[in-house]
């Protein structure tokens, strides 16, 4: 019986679901707004608010569960890059970088007054071309 089991499986393992996750929740955060299946979407939304959350607490201890969820991997800056970066110029940042500091920086503070419900599902006219899945956008609210 699956009484109270509510994670859906997505036809994958463990390990590829949780990469799978990560990687869709970063591409969430750095564009906000994703195109995927109604029902990929709905398992991401639990995680994309539960990120908010924790970005408006701004803690170090957010920081490093934040960074464990989304499987974060830091490129190594030379010491040239670093002085840069210091100075405000980010363009030698990875993608995992820009994400950790568009999500403290931005969408944090964005909803600081907003107590929950961050995300959007609108769904798309029309069914995916191969597997005939429904399609839908996820989203950060504008606020």
């Amino acid at each position: 019986m699956r009484h109270a089991k509510r994670r859906a499986k997505l036809g994958r393992t463990t390990s590829h679901r949780r990469c799978m996750i990560a990687n869709m929740l970063k591409s969430l955060v750095h564009n906000e707004r994703i195109e995927t299946t109604v029902v990929k979407a709905k398992e991401i939304r639990r995680f994309a608010d539960k990120l908010i959350t924790k970005a408006k607490s701004k803690s170090l201890a957010a920081r490093r569960q934040v960074i464990a969820e989304l499987m974060i991997q830091y490129n190594t800056l030379t010491p040239k890059e670093r002085r840069s970066a210091k100075s405000g110029n980010t363009s030698s940042y990875n993608i995992d970088r820009q994400v950790m500091d568009k999500l403290f920086t931005v969408l944090g503070p964005r909803f600081q007054d907003r107590q929950g419900g961050y995300t959007r599902i609108t769904r798309l006219p029309g069914n995916r071309v191969g597997d005939n899945g429904e399609r839908c956008y996820l989203e950060y609210l504008a606020e």
